[in-house]
């Protein structure tokens, strides 16, 4: 028979953690390249969250508690199967494109530009950015967090987060470029 603290345990799960069920796969399968994988990592996440509950204190930062549980796991998955990515940080270092190379007449909006890309072409670019990067653009561009709480998610100073963030910017502008001039979005 199920007792009283494991029904509210599964209740305060429900009520806070299942929520975030779509966030968690959608960063997974940014993370992942297969399907498959994502919905491994996903189920894993979910899963040592439930487990993990009584650690949870503050209720209102359940999201950012989440992702840094499905980083680990992903870290933990990259470990496991001796996939740690080493990022040189000379590899990084990509030289931005002249700020003219934007078509005549085109919105210079970011968020505007950005729109005209679909979601697998700004996956895809994503995916092939080192991981660090990729986790920072994830938490602060696409999720909404400010760097100090990315910082928390990731362990690292903010600092860090504000390099990886000028950086990853410029390699996912690198990246998505030449989708760009497929798409007359730049010459």
């Amino acid at each position: 028979m199920i007792g009283t603290a494991d029904s509210d345990r599964t209740a305060r799960f429900y009520r806070l953690i299942w929520p975030q069920a779509a966030v968690v796969l959608r960063y997974a399968r940014v993370l992942t390249h297969r399907q498959a994988d994502a919905e491994d990592l996903s189920q894993e996440t979910m899963l040592k969250a439930f487990k993990a509950l009584d650690s949870l204190h503050d209720e209102s930062g359940v999201r950012a508690w989440v992702l840094k549980i499905l980083r680990n796991c992903h870290i933990d998955r990259g470990r496991s199967l001796a996939r740690k990515m080493e990022v040189s940080y000379a590899a990084m270092e990509l030289e931005l494109a002249a700020p003219d190379t934007l078509a005549q007449g085109v919105d210079t909006d970011p968020d505007a530009l950005l729109n005209e890309f679909s979601d697998e072409e700004v996956i895809e670019a994503l995916r092939e950015l080192p991981e660090e990067i990729r986790w920072t653009l994830l938490l602060v561009d696409v999720e909404g967090m400010a760097d100090k709480d990315a910082a928390g998610v990731m362990g690292v100073p903010v600092g860090t987060v504000k390099s990886r963030l000028h950086r990853g910017r410029k390699m996912l502008y690198q990246a998505l470029l030449p989708v760009a001039k497929d798409l007359r979005m730049a010459v």
